[in-house]
């Protein structure tokens, strides 16, 4: 099988033939028909001091099964979280990370929905938005954030702000349900809002902070980093939160599961739609990070194996 691999921090990336792995214990092996393209793993590319397995979003169909593995069987379609190599024609996951696609939906739609919503999706109920409040989403062009726009509105904000590097993706954040947009660079984020869900971290949290009214909550996401300063808290009363789907999917499986499905009843119902920005092929994954990279992305990347 076909499997991207580098070999030196920053890459190049590279395909690779190696043998069809076989699942463990516990484990599925999968035919990848689709694999979503994350920022984490393009920071971890380019960051990190040894190469990393180029895992992440997965999707296709189980073609083997672990011992101990009870949940699905050969012929199913599962998407999940694989930890070690998902950039391949053949991926293994773990049961507890996959979760099934329903009929009505293909690949594509899972990879680009299921993980990336349920972040956007925990991060809102994080906010603790109040029927009719104003919500801000940073980063609101990218695979996370053009569903938490549509989340925010489909869950009763009153007013949705998108923020974006660049005015040429404004467009694109008010055709998801935006009713306003804002640039990184601007003097001001508008009118202030009760919630920011902030996908970028870093020099951007100290204005997505000064954007809340009095009360406001700031939900921090993102793998980017950054700092803020106590007093900013305190001043109007704001809250800084973290969040990490992760720990909800370890500590809390029911409300994962029962975010899980009400993302694919938004989906079954057109009140979310997951945008793909465009489908690479595994011999062009240097490309689908470069986009990314360069923040030029309207909605998801996905490679197509």
């Amino acid at each position: 099988m076909r499997r991207v691999r580098y070999t030196s921090p920053g890459g190049p990336l590279f395909v690779e033939d190696v043998p069809v792995p076989r699942p463990g214990p516990g484990e599925l092996l999968m035919r990848c028909a689709a694999v979503g393209v994350t920022l984490p793993v393009v920071r971890k590319v380019t960051e990190a001091a040894e190469p990393i397995a180029l895992g992440g979003e997965v999707a296709g169909e189980v073609v083997a099964v672990g011992d101990g593995a009870g949940r699905f069987r050969a012929g199913d379609r599962v998407t999940g979280l694989c930890f070690g190599h998902g950039y391949a024609d053949y991926a293994v996951l773990h049961e507890a990370m996959a979760s099934p696609v329903p009929e009505y939906a293909s690949y594509v739609d899972a990879v680009t929905l299921v993980r990336s919503g349920l972040v956007a999706l925990g991060a809102l109920r994080a906010a603790r938005p109040e029927p009719g409040e104003a919500v801000l989403v940073t980063a609101a062009a990218s695979g996370v954030g053009h569903l938490a726009v549509q989340l925010a509105r489909a869950l009763g904000a009153g007013r949705v702000v998108g923020a974006v590097s660049d005015a040429g993706k404004a467009d694109f954040v008010r055709s998801l349900g935006a009713d306003e947009t804002v640039v990184y660079g601007d003097d001001g984020w508008g009118a202030p809002v009760d919630c920011v869900l902030d996908a970028v971290g870093g020099d951007r949290l100290s204005p997505a902070l000064a954007a809340l009214a009095p009360g406001g909550r700031l939900v921090a996401y993102s793998s980017g980093g950054g700092t803020l300063q106590a007093y900013d808290l305190l001043v109007g009363g704001k809250s800084a939160i973290g969040f990490q789907l992760g720990l909800v999917a370890r500590r809390e499986p029911e409300r994962y599961e029962t975010w899980r499905r009400e993302l694919w009843e938004l989906f079954e119902t057109g009140a979310v739609r997951p945008v793909v920005h465009g489908e690479f092929a595994l011999e062009d994954a240097a490309a689908a990070h470069a986009l990314i990279e360069a923040r030029g992305n309207r909605g998801k990347v996905v490679l197509r194996p």
